[in-house]
């Protein structure tokens, strides 16, 4: 009789383990009704086999494979963050609304400024935002965190390294060709980064990336000489026109660009433009920043 009862279980147990349960419980009913003390040993039999052979393990595994991913569970699931869309505490999430009376579809250009020196070097479009139309928005994110790279004589281009304020970088020559390498010791100024020309020969051109986009440059460092890069966290913006990222700005066209906003503990925020126009009417473009968060 057990190898029977045995049999039917096996049978509930091509099912779900909740339905195993299920039956435990209806095989518990069942002895209570029944009389006959036949009837109630082997519902109690029935009973007994349904809930030992409950998995309470593939319950809950069902249930976590079926549940929305949360921060909690990402690392014990070896889910990746970038699949739910989980923010990056280290990017400023920003929004730019056309709000102005701009009709000639100009472009939106972004840029930072080198503050290690004493005299205006050419910026670096760093983003731009085309056809953005009046009541339109475009969200992108400022990036906290930096990356460093180099060019050399030749035109070869180093793989981007993650940068960080003190630290000081040699472009050098070893015997698999020229390389950017961190040096061991660290840059002038904690607020600075530093990159240096150990080359024999040879100018080399230093720049710094914000995800993934050339954010600053300096070109034509002679050997034994080095840039220095230092920026806040302050962008420019400005409506140009013909402007593509990555692009050198030359001074007619920063001369018409003079809105620097800050994002100094800013999280989440609105950049909001208005002005244009055409006639009479129109007026300047001016640039605000709304936060969010």
């Amino acid at each position: 009789m057990f190898a029977a009862c045995s049999r039917i279980v096996v049978i509930f147990n091509k099912r779900t383990s909740a339905t195993l349960l299920i039956f435990g419980f209806l095989f518990i009913v069942w002895y209570r009704h029944h009389e006959r003390p036949l009837f109630r040993v082997f519902s109690l039999l029935l009973a007994l086999i349904s809930f030992g052979s409950f998995d309470a393990n593939q319950y809950t595994n069902v249930h976590v494979r079926n549940r929305k991913p949360t921060n909690r569970n990402i690392k014990s699931e070896g889910i990746v963050a970038d699949q739910i869309n989980t923010p990056d505490p280290m990017n400023i999430e920003l929004t730019f609304i056309n709000r102005g009376n701009d009709m000639n579809n100009s472009d939106i250009v972004l840029f930072q400024k080198n503050v290690a020196t004493d005299f205006d070097e050419i910026a670096v479009a760093w983003k731009v935002i085309k056809n953005c139309g009046r009541g339109w928005s475009h969200k992108f994110n400022y990036p906290m965190g930096f990356s460093v790279g180099a060019q050399d004589s030749y035109g070869n281009v180093s793989n981007l390294q993650q940068g960080e304020f003190g630290q000081r970088w040699n472009m050098v020559k070893n015997s698999s060709g020229d390389t950017l390498e961190l040096a061991q010791t660290s840059a002038s100024s904690v607020n600075q980064v530093e990159l240096s020309n150990n080359l024999q020969m040879g100018a080399i051109n230093a720049q710094i990336y914000k995800d993934g986009k050339l954010l600053l440059t300096k070109t034509g460092i002679a050997p034994s000489q080095k840039a220095v890069f230092a920026f806040e966290p302050t962008i420019w913006i400005g409506v140009v026109s013909q402007v593509t990222e990555g692009q050198l700005l030359d001074s007619a066209i920063l001369k018409d660009i003079n809105t620097e906003i800050s994002l100094l503990g800013i999280k989440k925020a609105d950049i909001i433009m208005t002005g244009g126009g055409v006639g009479p009417t129109a007026t300047p473009f001016e640039f605000h920043l709304e936060p969010t968060a």
